[in-house]
């Protein structure tokens, strides 16, 4: 993006120092710039995100910057779009990524279609990512972080071609120690903050306690099974578990065993090897494609089927227009439904989708 005081941008600002150094360089290179808060959770679970101290971080940083601060309420759709999806996944035996939804439901189409309504040009996040335009294809690209340790083009992969033109990366260039160097430079009341690790709604990581409180459920007992159908022991709930999980299943086995399956109309949970757990190809619905409109023949490319797992060697086929068919060179472990697959060529994101 070239200097340009007549562009207007929202920065969505978390209070943490990655989205406040975004805002610090949008305004030194003389963009019109607002910093927003989503209001995205509250009441008990309010502990990590979007807190008082987090808004109040975020307004200091505004008025440091001597640029205009609001704080909009998101929490409906929040529930509807990331936390009730999240609830959904595991009721339905998935295990799912909400920061991914957050992305696709809240900053980039709730927060976006906002900015559009009060006249802004663009929306500028913390993400460390890149956008780029492809002359020859015409298309928006989204690519990997120029640091590549702290790239967050996973969790972005379902940016359509409208969002993509719409949105700006400051950080996309810059490594973790220059962000947190800039805003030591800058005095920020948060350049020391340290990064949130968890689900923000879920800020203690107990994500069947979540659930049973926000639903009011209880989700019964069952049997704990080997592949063949024999009784291990007693689960304590479907949703306590995820595929390739070891610990926590409260059993004394004679070797380590490790969750491969959740069978929901038996309400069992099967137990494996940890060599049963590998597989080379899996389905991916609800897609989006980046830069390509379509996968017309097979396709050669590396692919993520987790947030931090190395890209793998594979090859992928379009099967209709929302079904990508994915074969790894190499058996993956523990590919789980309701994870992203995120396709890469080199460093640009090709697309990706839900995998079923």
């Amino acid at each position: 993006m070239e200097n340009n005081t007549t562009t207007r941008i929202m920065i969505a600002m978390s209070g943490g120092v990655d989205s406040s150094v975004a805002a610090c360089l949008c305004v030194e290179q003389g963009y019109d710039c607002a910093g927003v808060t989503m209001k995205l959770i509250c009441g008990e679970q309010e502990s990590t995100c979007c807190s008082l101290d987090d808004i109040e971080d975020a307004r200091s940083v505004c008025r440091r910057l001597h640029i205009p601060y609001h704080v909009y309420n998101f929490t409906d759709s929040f529930e509807e779009q990331v936390i009730a999806r999240f609830i959904r996944a595991y009721e339905t035996g998935g295990t799912p990524n909400p920061c991914i939804d957050c992305n696709r439901y809240i900053k980039f189409e709730k927060l976006l279609s906002r900015a559009c309504e009060l006249g802004f040009d663009k929306v500028a996040t913390g993400h460390y990512a890149r956008v780029a335009y492809d002359e020859n294809s015409g298309r928006y690209l989204l690519k990997k972080a120029a640091d590549v340790s702290k790239d967050q083009s996973y969790v972005l992969y379902s940016l359509t071609q409208e969002q993509l033109k719409m949105t700006y990366f400051p950080l996309g260039e810059m490594s973790k120690a220059q962000t947190r160097e800039k805003a030591e430079q800058l005095e920020l009341v948060n350049a020391r903050k340290r990064d949130s690790q968890d689900i923000c709604f879920v800020p203690d990581g107990n994500y069947a306690a979540f659930i049973e409180r926000h639903t009011g459920k209880t989700y019964p007992c069952g049997d704990f099974t080997d592949e063949d159908g024999h009784v291990l022991g007693e689960h304590k709930g479907i949703i306590r578990y995820t595929i390739g999980q070891r610990k926590g299943l409260g059993l004394a086995l004679p070797f380590p065993m490790y969750v491969k399956e959740k069978d929901l109309e038996e309400n069992r949970v099967v137990l494996c090897k940890n060599e049963n757990l590998f597989s080379k190809e899996l389905f991916a619905k609800d897609i989006n494609l980046i830069s390509v409109s379509s996968i017309d023949k097979p396709m050669r490319i590396k692919a993520r089927v987790r947030y931090n797992q190395p890209e793998q060697p594979a090859t992928v086929t379009q099967t209709d227009d929302d079904t990508l068919h994915v074969v790894f060179d190499e058996p993956q472990r523990a590919i789980c439904k309701g994870q992203a697959v995120v396709l890469y060529d080199g460093d640009t994101v090709i697309g990706g989708g839900t995998i079923v």
